[in-house]
């Protein structure tokens, strides 16, 4: 079998012969991928369990999704830094300028959020879905690539051999519709495809990737689809984990492993990746959860026994994003007198709760122990 599809496999010419769903190989009763499996849904389980100890569960649509979209576009050689982007999610990012390259990490996680939104409603992987997805990111309007567009993957200026190509996906409108609605079907068809939900997942990956339905955010929004597949298969009750910083880490054994199935068939070395980036990541993601956690309870009860004002709710939403506006404060308090606000703020400031950073005429408050837990190794 492997040495049929090497036999036929030409990088610079469109992959049409790419097999539906699901993969020839016996993948599902493979023991050294069981073993892996095991270990991946146990740290997935813990993650999911912390996730549900939230006291806000979207508290960490700026925090920890923020630092998924960021690694996730830095996958794709779009750079930006911590702290543009804590600046952009501030209450005042719209009337300000913000870098290219942040608005791409915006676009990521609004993507994120928008499909986590019509997944609740829809409770199924659509068509309709992953082209949302796509032009959330894409800001567009278009569905999947056309025909005649030359797509080619080609290799980064900073490789060995930069521009060969490596990869041609497949090309033309019957064959990107076939294989897409097979890959939903075996998404969503669990009777007929009944594979372990994180089995699916790596399998879907691969494909979506080999398919390369649209020109152009591919890598984006097929992960942002993995993160909602585990959320509509219950095994995350958000789509919040931090698997890109496994990615971005193992990148050259990403794309190579990616190549090895299209090119000889070599499943196995795929979803051991794969379910390795769940269980590395979904620990990753745990312990930042518990990390924040445990700072919120340490910092409300030293924050009560300073300011009688100070509550539960001020406290959830200084946790809520690294950068803080007076007005958010205001809003959670009732209260919006300028005066009031800035002797709450200096009162925070004072007892070391925020740390004031002037930029240009603007005031933001860090709260830099909730930074210090996001940016940690």
């Amino acid at each position: 079998m492997n040495k049929s599809r090497n036999e036929k496999f030409d990088r610079k010419k469109p992959f049409n012969d790419l097999p539906l769903l699901p993969p020839d190989k016996d993948i599902e009763n493979n023991p050294v991928i069981l073993k892996q499996l095991v270990l991946a849904s146990r740290a997935l389980a813990s993650v999911n369990g912390s996730l549900k100890r939230l006291p806000n569960p979207l508290m960490l649509i700026n925090t920890l999704s923020l630092q998924e979209a960021k690694t996730s576009t830095e996958i794709e050689n779009i750079f930006t830094t911590e702290d543009e982007l804590y600046k952009a999610i501030s209450d005042t990012y719209k009337k300000r300028d913000i870098n290219p390259a942040t608005k791409e990490v915006l676009k990521y996680r609004e993507a994120l959020w928008a499909g986590y939104k019509e997944l609740q409603k829809s409770q199924k992987i659509e068509t309709n879905l992953i082209k949302q997805i796509f032009n959330q990111i894409k800001k567009t309007s278009s569905g999947y690539r056309p025909p005649q567009a030359q797509v080619v993957i080609k290799r980064g200026e900073s490789e060995l051999r930069p521009g060969e190509t490596i990869y041609t996906p497949t090309r033309g409108d019957e064959f990107i519709e076939k294989l897409m609605e097979n890959l939903i079907d075996y998404l969503n068809d669990d009777e007929k495809y009944p594979a372990d939900p994180l089995l699916k997942m790596c399998v879907s990956h691969y494909q979506f990737e080999a398919i390369h339905p649209f020109q152009d955010g591919n890598g984006r929004t097929g992960r942002i689809l993995n993160l909602l597949y585990l959320f509509n298969k219950g095994l995350l009750s958000q789509p919040i984990l931090y698997m890109s910083k496994f990615i971005i880490l193992n990148k050259e054994d990403y794309y190579f492993k990616l190549g090895a199935v299209s090119q000889r068939n070599k499943w196995e070395d795929w979803v051991l990746f794969m379910l390795e980036a769940v269980e590395k990541t979904s620990i990753l993601t745990d312990n930042r959860i518990n990390e924040i956690l445990s700072q919120m309870e340490s910092t409300l009860i030293y924050a009560k026994d300073k300011m009688k004002w100070y509550n539960k709710e001020i406290n959830e939403v200084i946790f809520s994003q690294p950068y803080i506006k007076p007005n958010l404060i205001g809003k959670t308090i009732g209260k919006t007198s300028r005066t009031t606000l800035t002797k709450y703020m200096n009162e925070l400031v004072n007892n070391k709760i925020l740390t004031p950073k002037k930029d240009g005429v603007e005031v933001f408050y860090i709260n830099e122990d909730l930074i210090r837990i996001l940016e940690g190794s």
